[in-house]
C-alpha cells in the first residue's frame, strides 16, 4: 500500500452502541481501512465461513463504509471476497 501512495491504518478499534445507551457494549477492531474507504479483514482460515462474512459485514455498518475486501490466506490458494454496501 505504501508502494502504491495509499494511505491506510491498521487495527483501527471501534466503539459499539446499543439504541440511545451511553456506554458502549463492546468494541470491534479492523484489520485495513484503506484510504478511508475500504475495510480489509485478513484471515488464515483452511475455508471461509458465511460467519465471515457476517462479520465484516457487521463491521461495516460499525465504521460505517461502504467497501469491504475478506483476504484469506489459510486455503491451499488465496481466496478473497468483495462486499459493497449498498446505501
Amino acid at each position: 500500500m505504501q508502494q502504491k501512495d495509499l494511505s491506510f491504518a491498521r487495527e483501527i478499534e471501534q466503539e459499539i452502541f446499543y439504541k440511545d445507551l451511553i456506554d458502549p457494549i463492546g468494541s470491534r477492531r479492523a484489520d485495513f481501512i484503506i484510504e478511508e474507504k475500504v475495510l480489509v479483514e485478513l484471515k488464515a482460515l483452511k475455508e471461509l465461513e458465511d460467519v465471515h462474512m457476517a462479520q465484516t459485514l457487521n463491521y461495516l455498518r460499525t465504521y460505517k463504509l461502504e467497501f469491504r475486501l475478506l483476504i484469506n490466506f489459510g486455503s491451499k490458494s488465496l481466496q478473497f471476497k468483495r462486499l459493497i454496501l449498498s446505501k
